[in-house]
C-alpha cells in the first residue's frame, strides 16, 4: 500500500465526512462528491464506501470514476471490492491493476469469480499479466500472492560507485525499496544489503565486501503466517521469495505482513466467536446464515448438558437449593477454560507453544486452575453454606467447583492441542468442545456429589 496523502497530513477519518457524502448522493451533486473526496487517501476512500449504505455505492463510485484511486480496490473488504469491481467494468479494472504492486494486484482480483477474472487479465498487456498469473498459481495464503516482483538484484562483483549509477539511469527502479539482493550467476541470491549501507560506504568498495544482512529466504509455497512469523522473528524489513529452485523471483515487505498479522488475529477472533468471516458491512441473511450453524452446534451441547440434568432429576426435587447453585459451577469452569483457550490459540498462532514445552506448559495450567479452583471453591462453598445453612451443600459446592476448574483448564489447553495436532485450525472448533465439557463436567461433579452425599 504505497497511498500517500499530504494534504491531510495522516489526520484520523472524519465520520462527519459520511454525512456531507450522503447529502450529496442524495441530491445526486457529483461535484460535491468530487470535492469533498479529492483530497482524501485511498483508505479514507475505501473507509466511505465500507460505511455509506450498499443501495449508494453504485452511485458514489460513478461518480468519481474519473479520479478513481487504484489503490481503493486494495483498500476495501472483499465483499464490497467485488461490488465495485462490477460497477467499474472489466476494462477500468484492467487499467487500475497496471498501476498497482504485483501483490496489490493479485489481492484485488484474487478472490473474484474465475470467468470474470479471466476477462480482466484477457484486458492486461502481456508483460504485466505475466507477473499476475504467475502470483497466482501459487495457492491461497502463501508467499507467492504476497510477493512483489518489485525488486533490485546485482552481482556481487559489482562496486559501490557502479550501483548507485545503475540506480539514478534505470526508469524502472521501484518506487520503494529498502534492501538490493545480490545473486550469483543462477540469479540465487547470496547476500541482502540495505540501501543505508550502500550510502554510506565509498563509491570504489565492492558490494560483496559490505556488511550484509542476515539473509533470510522465503519459500514461493510458504504459508502466509509462517511467513510473518520468520519477519517477527528476526526484525525483518524486506524479504527475498525464492523458488523451487532456490532462484529469486519476488520480495516481500513489511508492509504485506501487518495485513497479515492483522487478517490472522482478526480471523482467530471471529472463528473463536463462531461468525467466521464475518464483517460488520454484511448484510443480514448474511450474516444469520454464517452464525446459524456454529448456534445450532451450540445448541446441541446444551441439549447433552440438559440431559446429563435429567439423570439427576429426582436429586434436584429433594433439593432445589441444587437448581439454584449448578449454573455457578458450570459458568466459572466455562469461564476458566476459556481463559487458558484463549492464551493456548494465540500461542500455537505465533509458535510460542511447541512440542518441546507442551508438558510444561500443560502442567502449569493444572496448577493455575487448581489454585483458583481452590481459592473459588472457598467463596462459593463459604456462600451456599451461609445462604441454605447447609455446610453439607457448601463442601459439596465447593468439591465441585475444584473439580471443574481443573478438568476446564486442562480441556482449554488440551483441545487446541489437540485439533493443531490433526491438522483443524483450534480457533474453529475449540470453543464448541470446551463449552460442551466445562457444562458436562460441571452439572455431573455438582449434581452427582450432591446425590452421593446429600440426598
Amino acid at each position: 500500500m504505497n497511498d500517500i496523502n499530504l494534504n491531510n497530513n495522516f489526520t484520523p477519518f472524519d465520520p462527519s465526512i459520511i454525512s456531507n457524502i450522503m447529502d450529496a448522493l442524495d441530491s445526486a451533486d457529483k461535484n460535491k462528491v468530487i470535492l469533498i473526496t479529492k483530497d482524501l487517501s485511498a483508505a479514507d476512500i475505501a473507509d466511505i464506501i465500507n460505511l455509506i449504505p450498499r443501495s449508494e455505492v453504485k452511485n458514489f463510485v460513478e461518480f468519481i470514476e474519473n479520479d478513481f484511486n487504484p489503490e481503493i480496490l486494495a483498500e476495501l473488504e472483499e465483499h464490497l471490492r467485488e461490488e465495485v469491481i462490477n460497477y467499474l467494468g472489466p476494462t477500468h479494472v484492467a487499467e487500475f491493476l497496471q498501476k498497482l504492486e504485483t501483490d496489490d494486484a493479485v489481492h484485488v482480483i484474487e478472490d473474484i469469480d474465475e470467468k470474470e477474472k479471466n476477462i480482466i487479465l484477457n484486458k492486461i498487456p502481456d508483460v504485466d499479466r505475466k507477473d499476475l498469473e504467475l502470483s497466482l498459481n501459487y495457492p491461497e495464503d502463501s508467499a507467492g500472492r504476497l510477493m512483489s516482483f518489485d525488486f533490485v538484484s546485482l552481482t556481487p562483483d559489482m562496486n559501490v560507485g557502479d550501483a548507485i549509477d545503475r540506480f539514478r539511469l534505470n526508469d524502472e527502479l521501484p518506487i520503494e525499496f529498502y534492501e538490493i539482493y545480490l545473486v550469483d550467476n543462477s540469479s540465487k541470491p547470496i547476500a541482502a544489503i540495505s540501501l543505508s549501507n550502500i550510502i554510506r560506504s565509498s563509491r570504489d568498495k565492492n558490494l560483496k565486501d559490505l556488511q550484509s544482512h542476515e539473509l533470510v529466504m522465503i519459500s514461493a509455497d510458504m504459508d502466509r503466517e509462517l511467513v510473518a512469523y520468520q519477519f517477527e522473528r528476526f526484525d525483518l524489513v524486506s524479504a527475498p521469495v525464492v523458488d523451487i529452485n532456490g532462484r529469486l523471483i519476488g520480495v516481500i515487505t513489511a508492509d504485506d505482513i501487518v495485513d497479515v498479522i492483522q487478517d490472522e488475529a482478526g480471523e482467530d477472533i471471529k472463528l473463536l466467536g463462531g461468525v467466521g468471516d464475518e464483517n460488520i458491512t454484511d448484510s443480514v441473511i448474511r450474516v444469520s446464515r454464517g452464525r446459524f450453524s456454529w448456534l445450532f452446534i451450540n445448541l446441541l451441547t446444551a441439549v447433552l448438558a440438559s440431559v446429563v440434568i435429567g439423570f439427576f432429576d429426582a436429586t434436584i426435587e429433594e433439593m432445589v437449593a441444587l437448581a439454584i447453585l449448578m449454573p455457578i459451577v458450570a459458568s466459572m469452569g466455562g469461564n476458566a477454560g476459556t481463559q487458558t483457550l484463549t492464551i493456548a490459540v494465540r500461542s500455537l498462532s505465533t509458535r510460542d507453544l511447541v512440542p518441546l514445552n507442551y508438558k510444561r506448559i500443560i502442567n502449569k495450567e493444572i496448577l493455575v486452575s487448581f489454585y483458583n479452583g481452590v481459592l473459588f471453591a472457598i467463596i462459593t462453598g463459604f456462600f451456599g453454606w451461609l445462604w441454605f445453612d447447609n455446610f453439607s451443600l457448601g463442601i459439596v459446592l465447593a468439591t465441585a467447583m475444584i473439580l471443574n476448574m481443573v478438568i476446564a483448564g486442562l480441556a482449554g489447553i488440551l483441545i487446541p492441542l489437540s485439533l493443531n495436532r490433526v491438522g483443524i485450525d483450534p480457533a474453529v472448533a475449540s470453543t464448541v468442545f470446551l463449552t460442551t465439557i466445562t457444562d458436562v463436567v460441571g452439572f455431573f461433579s455438582f449434581l452427582g456429589l450432591a446425590a452421593w452425599f446429600l440426598v
